[in-house]
């Protein structure tokens, strides 16, 4: 079992400078603060009492500082047991029904058709994977995009209109992006 702990902290919100601790675990790379602080700017007026799905929790970091930015509420998946039990350990924290965490693989749960509708997706899975690209076909095909859905990505390349074209099935337009580091990072919107 993994004992190396690591810890991020909330940076904006009801929660702001709450510490929370993780485990290490493989893949596992917490969005770094900045890049948080951008992505929560970028939404900050469309965020308020909306739901959010964080298909490859990790950390938990977009996850919390979503609740902690007035999020109606977020559900997060995790496949790796460690992260999950840390997820859940952390949750009881903050004592808040408005946040969930399943222990499942991110693609297996996008295998079903979704009877939940969200309005934000989060979708920074391990790199080097091919997962962002699985996770945005089997979130088009499983009704999981409505219009106006905004999807948040990560990844390790810079993401093009080209490369969602080919993934995503809806109409959607690239609202912002940047990069920082190795990082690249971008919000869409599902037209």
């Amino acid at each position: 079992m993994n004992t190396v702990t690591n810890n991020f902290q909330i940076i904006g919100g009801t929660h702001r400078g709450r510490k929370f601790n993780f485990l290490d675990a493989p893949g596992l790379r917490p969005t770094p603060n900045k890049v948080r602080e951008t992505l929560f700017n970028w939404i900050q007026f469309k965020s308020s009492n909306k739901k959010f799905l964080d298909l490859f929790s990790g950390s938990g970091a977009l996850s919390f500082e979503a609740l902690s930015r007035g999020a109606g509420h977020v559900l997060g998946i995790e496949k790796d047991l460690q992260a999950f039990q840390s997820l859940i350990k952390n949750r009881k924290l903050l004592k808040s029904d408005k946040i969930q965490f399943i222990h499942t693989d991110a693609l297996d749960f996008l295998r079903h058709k979704s009877t939940k509708k969200f309005d934000f997706i989060l979708l920074d899975p391990p790199f080097h994977q091919k997962l962002l690209e699985k996770s945005l076909r089997q979130l088009s095909l499983g009704d999981f995009l409505t219009s106006g859905c905004c999807i948040y990505l990560e990844s390790e390349f810079e993401i093009t209109e080209l490369f969602l074209s080919e993934k995503i099935s809806q109409k959607f337009k690239i609202n912002k992006q940047k990069h920082s580091g190795q990082v690249h990072y971008c919000l869409i919107e599902v037209l």
